[in-house]
């Protein structure tokens, strides 16, 4: 499994695990990033996928020191459950 990377030419950030892509959308509001919609593919379900995506993802928006606007339903469920994310989310 690789590393989750952000494709900012393409406005997510990316997981690759057995040669598919879990993506989870955002678009930047200036120092706010937006997420939109988190998809893994239908073969890796069930695995944990998206949590690891997410969080990758919010490390990655900590270490650059923006904030989140949980608008996708699982980043939203995933900040909940993980108050360690709470002072990056919501604005």
């Amino acid at each position: 499994m690789s590393a989750v990377r952000d494709n900012e030419a393409a406005q997510r950030y990316e997981l690759d695990v057995d040669g598919q892509t879990a993506i989870a959308a955002y678009h930047r509001e200036g120092d706010v990033v937006v997420f939109t919609h988190t998809k893994v593919p239908d073969a890796l379900q069930g695995q944990g996928i998206a949590s690891r995506l997410i969080a990758g993802a919010l490390a990655d928006v900590r270490a650059k020191g923006l904030k989140i606007e949980p608008l996708c339903a699982f980043v939203a469920a995933y900040v909940a459950r993980h108050p360690e994310a709470a002072n990056i989310a919501p604005r």
